[in-house]
């Protein structure tokens, strides 16, 4: 079986764990968001293709959910020692070398994806692991401080702002001139089954669908499409993804979500069992929808759900 996964950071990784298990010998491709991509210290992180990595070759920082297990940070006090920031973003010195590594080879010419196959040959993710695309794509909010309109990286509304102010816009600068990565529109186009994970709708999955070509791809795919919500008992399972959500004109129910992407797109859609009562509204959106247990306590809850989603993936095929 040829699983396409769209992943954004710590819940599309853990979700990826438990497919792992679920299908152990299905063939996962997963193409990786790099609308969070950022440049810090003159490096190029990718935060979202490094928590995959990370998580699924066993290097993860297991409480948090991102960065490196037994990290250190003497490079980062150092920096903040000369006065160099951001202090808000914690690279830790584990971290720090496989930036070092990405933006070296990017330096010499390597585009995105031929650097994250080379780092994966270290961490052994067990899935193919795709940047959405090589071209540089960076999500931007737009948000109101004091009376005055700005835009801020994302990374500095969610790490240093905390969703404190309200998302008035969510823009992927440069996703309309990206082009897919090489090989993304191939999985697509062969895959069996192509999963959304309870990962961030609007800057997650939602950036990796701006890419021209990957929706109009999934569509013309005729692979069965089923999403996982991210959303239980009307509010994020993790982080705030209410607030993105609201900037783009959609309520953090799990059927507002359904409803968002589409039944053009979507075929089948995951509630958790408090939600149950959505069942019939994503249903009369000409989604088919389950409600089953949507938490990622452990793996083996996980996988759970994997195999929910693989079953809804079946009928509909």
């Amino acid at each position: 079986m040829r699983i396409v996964v769209l992943a954004g950071g710590i819940g599309g990784a853990r979700f990826l764990r438990g497919l792992k298990q679920a299908a152990p010998d299905a063939e996962i491709t997963v193409v990786g968001n790099t609308g969070d991509d950022i440049h810090l210290f003159g490096l190029k992180v990718c935060p979202d293709l490094d928590t995959v990595m990370y998580t699924l070759g066993g290097g993860i920082n297991e409480e948090q959910g991102w960065g490196r297990t037994d990290e250190s940070f003497t490079v980062k006090e150092e920096l903040a020692a000369y006065g160099v920031g951001p202090e808000w973003f914690g690279l830790g010195d584990r971290d720090f070398a496989t930036h070092i590594v990405r933006t070296q080879m990017l330096g010499a010419g390597y585009p995105l994806s031929a650097v994250t196959e080379a780092l994966c040959a270290r961490w052994q993710p067990g899935v193919r692991l795709l940047p959405m695309s090589d071209d540089r794509v960076e999500t931007h909010v737009a948000i109101e401080v004091d009376g005055e309109q700005r835009a801020v990286h994302f990374q500095e509304y969610w790490v240093k702002l905390r969703a404190s102010v309200d998302a008035k816009a969510v823009v992927p600068v440069g996703a309309e001139a990206a082009k897919p990565a090489p090989g993304v529109l191939d999985a697509i186009a062969e895959a069996d089954v192509i999963l959304f994970p309870p990962s961030n709708p609007v800057v997650s999955v939602g950036t990796i669908l701006a890419v021209p070509g990957i929706r109009e791809a999934i569509v013309a795919a005729g692979a069965p499409v089923v999403g996982l919500s991210p959303i239980v008992g009307d509010a994020p399972v993790r982080g705030m993804a209410d607030k993105v959500l609201a900037a783009v004109g959609v309520e953090a129910t799990a059927a507002a979500v359904a409803r968002n992407y589409g039944s053009e797109l979507l075929g089948g859609w995951l509630v958790d069992t408090v939600d149950a009562g959505a069942v019939e509204d994503v249903e009369a959106a000409g989604i088919r929808c389950r409600a089953v247990p949507l938490m990622m306590t452990d793996v083996d809850a996980t996988a759970a759900m994997a195999r929910e989603a693989l079953a809804l993936a079946e009928e509909l095929r």
